[in-house]
């Protein structure tokens, strides 16, 4: 599959155009090692090294709709990986302040190359980012056996966490008196590590 064919798979798949820009401005082949260049605008999750994985672009866009991105937002994506969902949010949500944390110290060190104008943390984001809370938004790329009530805490009131719980995607609003959640089953992910 080549990157138009995906964009064309995705559009088929009602996600917002201006998703569908992000994965069209984005080279995902920035984000992978070479030996899987020839598999990259597949729709598959491809290997990033250090046992981890560059998400299925479905799901990627899938978890982005979640989170009803706007511009000028401050974000957080726990277990950012190699980057490629930070650089889709950075076309998505302008004059945003992004940071990304990730505890695979070559990882965290890889995307702050490829993305010099995003604060990438080397970390475990298990906790969130506590001194730079609250956020608008939060991404969790990894699986968790709960909704992290850390990262719940540092929420915005009207701020949305999409994260994975085993193998649902869950979306929780933040609101004042209970927070919403919607969940969305059939989903695998790397896990989140404590």
């Amino acid at each position: 599959m080549n990157k138009k064919e995906l964009i064309e798979k995705l559009r088929k798949q009602k996600f917002p155009e201006i998703i569908l820009k992000a994965f069209e401005k984005v080279e995902r082949e920035k984000f992978i090692p070479e030996e899987y260049r020839e598999s990259v605008y597949d729709d598959i999750a491809l290997p990033i090294g250090h046992g981890q994985t560059i998400s299925q672009p479905y799901t990627i866009a899938f978890m982005l709709n979640l989170l009803e991105l706007h511009d000028n937002q401050k974000i957080l994506e726990v277990g950012s990986g190699s980057g490629y969902v930070l650089a889709l949010i950075s076309e998505i949500s302008k004059n945003s302040e992004l940071f990304g944390i990730e505890r695979i110290k070559e990882l965290a060190e890889k995307s702050k190359e490829a993305l010099p104008e995003i604060n990438i943390i080397y970390g475990n984001g298990y906790k969130g980012l506590k001194k730079e809370a609250p956020f608008d938004r939060i991404l969790v790329s990894a699986s968790a056996d709960k909704i992290p009530p850390e990262l719940v805490k540092q929420l915005k009131i009207g701020g949305i966490l999409v994260c994975l719980v085993y193998d649902s995607i869950i979306k929780l609003q933040k609101l004042e008196n209970k927070n919403k959640i919607e969940e969305y089953p059939g989903f695998i992910f790397v896990p989140l590590i404590e």
